[in-house]
């Protein structure tokens, strides 16, 4: 009876983010008018609220076994940032890249990504859930980003962690993306810098990339240059919290 409920709850929440993504789907010109976004913005806000409502805070996303991997995990989004500074540091092996954390914090700091390698890491295979409809499964390794958190000390007016990456657009504007901070203490919530045993590639984010396993996969950033903690995302760039929210997307994809 309890198994009931639960996949009765979980049905319920996965059709009205599917209807949310139907809607987004074919809705441009609703999403240029005034009262679109705003229904939008409440519909996010139910969901979260229900899904933090069934799922405990630390719910663990599935985690597979070896045989389960993906023959091949697909390549979204930018696979090759046109940055001139991404670029230098890509033909370098990305020895001169570094990590910022600022912010609000009490010690902002720089990791280079041999500093990382050495910090507590973790390794997970999950299943990469896209927005467009395909799903596959990798193995990640990286180091868990509260390991970093706990390093920077945020100060107790931070609520969110930015991350600024690499990759601009058309028009120049660089990917962002933000979660609060239920989501970056995850056990799950890591900086990968390896798929499936290799090196992570350019064409997956490399030197390193945002792994959230309990999301949609246009929450997780990649070429990720600069974390910034903040008390608020209204001033980060579009005001939305993410370069795919700024364009109608929820900003909260759990699953």
């Amino acid at each position: 009876m309890i198994k009931k409920r639960i996949d009765r709850r979980r049905f319920m929440i996965r059709a009205a983010q599917a209807a949310g993504f139907l809607l987004l789907a074919g809705c441009d010109k609703l999403s240029q008018s005034e009262w679109f976004p705003r229904l939008l913005g409440s519909a996010e806000g139910l969901t979260r609220g229900v899904q933090r409502i069934v799922t405990p805070r630390k719910a663990m996303a599935r985690e597979y076994d070896e045989a389960d991997r993906s023959a091949v995990f697909p390549t979204n989004g930018n696979i090759d940032p046109k940055n001139p500074d991404y670029q230098v540091l890509a033909k370098n092996n990305f020895t001169g890249w570094k990590l910022t954390i600022s912010g609000l914090v009490e010690r902002p700091a720089e990791f280079s990504l041999s500093e990382l390698r050495l910090l507590p890491s973790r390794t997970q295979i999950t299943r990469h859930d896209c927005v467009e409809g395909w799903s596959a499964i990798a193995k990640w390794k990286g180091v868990p980003l509260s390991e970093i958190l706990n390093r920077v000390r945020p100060l107790p007016a931070a609520r969110y962690v930015v991350f600024h990456c690499a990759d601009p657009d058309e028009i120049g504007r660089n990917y962002y993306e933000s979660i609060d901070f239920d989501d970056a203490n995850h056990p799950q919530t890591i900086l990968a810098y390896e798929i499936n045993d290799q090196v992570l590639p350019i064409a997956h984010g490399a030197p390193i990339r945002l792994r959230l396993e309990r999301q949609l996969g246009y929450k997780m950033a990649k070429y990720v240059m600069r974390i910034e903690l903040v008390d608020s995302i209204d001033s980060i760039a579009g005001g939305n919290g993410g370069y795919w929210e700024d364009q109608g997307y929820e900003w909260y994809a759990g699953i």
